[in-house]
């Protein structure tokens, strides 16, 4: 054999052997339950993709909720039950940003929250009606499961870490987190008990206040003291990445609810353009978001001095709207679908406009932390005046169905145009900042 043949051999079954395990102070570093990327970036596994599934038909039960439950006690039940939706994702997106998915003991725990999930996914359409227990139960225990037993696995897994940070500070803002969903779970589960329904959602609100208030009161524990920025060590990209990976999901829903609707009935030339406009608002949406927003926004989180904090407010609240937007929209589609020659009445332009109104704000205030000057884009006002116009026009001198949803998808177009204008074309950071 010559040498250079040799040689190549060598190579070869050189790259066949396993790498060598990291070592410290002569110690091989024993295998950990977290990724340790230090603020870097965290690939989005499949697992955590697979985890969306469940959320997907989440989505799709609040949007019939709503379909089905027009009042207005109707929407507050479908706001409760959101928040919770969103509360349940948004923490195992966090969990997964800290653990590492391809250990094995975090894979249960994110098949285990997926089950549960399901869980109250399923029950959301009855979670509301009259009597105790069934389903209101089954919601209410799959969600104190999910954010109890996730928070309290992550503060073990962190507390199993041989870097001190995550020992000490980490773990202990885990515990936190944990007691805090202990504490709202009563509240949760006196709700599912109780017979009126008008009082179980005033339960649940309750619950949710306790939840949502923990951030802002820093998940202070009397004897563990606040939570603080520093203790918030994330990868800004992966968060980054997981909130676009659930507007997608959001957006989805709303083609499945256009599609679904348009293969029920005759596709008569009426309900196929009503068919296009539902196809072009989403996909105005889309571009909305994804086509400025979504990359500046993470690279915005991803260069911050403290991603947590960023996380927190960019992503964790200011998601919300969008989100909500959406999937109410998706209600005015199936609305417009279901009767495509009719006068646009007040649950479609409330819907319709309402929900691209909320869906403007939300993204609106999300693109304003990472714009140069702070501003809100002044496209996202001419737009949001404009659905405000349409529909108070519309409410006076009612117009048919699709001759209003159009100008809807007029006004997100231009939306788009201009901004897309001034970023790309123009290319100046003040252009970016005007749009």
């Amino acid at each position: 054999m010559s040498e250079q043949a040799k040689q190549e051999a060598e190579a070869i079954a050189e790259a066949g052997k396993p790498a060598p395990k990291a070592e410290t102070d002569g110690v091989p570093a024993p295998a950990t339950l977290l990724r340790n990327h230090e603020g870097g970036h965290a690939p989005v596994s499949y697992l955590e993709l697979f985890f969306d599934l469940v959320y997907v038909f989440a989505v799709t039960q609040l949007s019939h909720h709503v379909l089905h439950h027009m009042g207005a006690a109707g929407l507050a039940e479908a706001l409760v039950l959101f928040l919770a939706v969103w509360w349940a994702w948004m923490f195992t997106a966090w969990a997964a940003n800290w653990t590492n998915p391809e250990r094995g003991p975090v894979r249960i725990m994110l098949l285990l929250s997926m089950l549960a999930s399901l869980g109250l996914a399923v029950a959301m359409p009855r979670a509301f009606d009259a009597g105790g227990g069934g389903d209101a139960m089954l919601f209410a225990a799959c969600y104190c499961l999910v954010q109890i037993g996730r928070s309290g696995f992550v503060a073990w897994a962190m507390a199993k870490s041989r870097q001190e940070h995550w020992r000490g500070s980490g773990a202990r803002n885990m515990i936190r987190i944990t007691l805090w969903f202990v504490a709202s779970a009563p509240l949760w589960l006196a709700g599912a008990l109780v017979d009126a329904p008008l009082v179980r959602l005033g339960l649940w609100a309750l619950a949710l206040t306790v939840d949502y208030g923990g951030p802002f009161m820093g998940f202070a524990v009397p004897g563990m003291g606040r939570s603080q920025p520093e203790d918030w060590d994330i990868s800004g990209s992966h968060l980054a990445e997981r909130c676009a990976l659930f507007i997608i999901i959001a957006l989805g829903e709303g083609v499945v609810v256009t599609g679904t609707s348009f293969a029920q009935e005759t596709a008569d030339l009426a309900r196929s353009l009503a068919f296009v406009l539902a196809f072009a608002g989403s996909a105005l949406m889309w571009w909305i978001y994804f086509d400025l927003g979504a990359e500046r926004g993470a690279r915005h989180i991803a260069q911050h001095a403290q991603p947590g904090r960023v996380a927190r407010s960019v992503y964790t609240y200011l998601h919300m709207p969008i989100v909500g937007g959406i999937v109410i929209t998706a209600v005015a589609d199936a609305l417009l679908l279901d009767a495509p020659l009719a006068a646009a009445k007040l649950p479609l332009v409330a819907t319709q406009a309402g929900g691209l109104l909320v869906f403007l704000a939300g993204t609106g205030l999300f693109k304003r932390p990472s714009s140069p000057h702070g501003n809100f884009p002044l496209s996202h006002w001419v737009g949001g005046g404009l659905l405000i116009v349409l529909a108070a026009l519309t409410l006076a001198f009612p117009l048919p169905a699709p001759v209003f949803v159009g100008a809807t998808v007029l006004a997100l177009l231009v939306v788009a145009v201009w901004e897309w204008a001034s970023y790309h074309h123009h290319g100046s950071a003040l252009a970016e900042d005007q749009g």
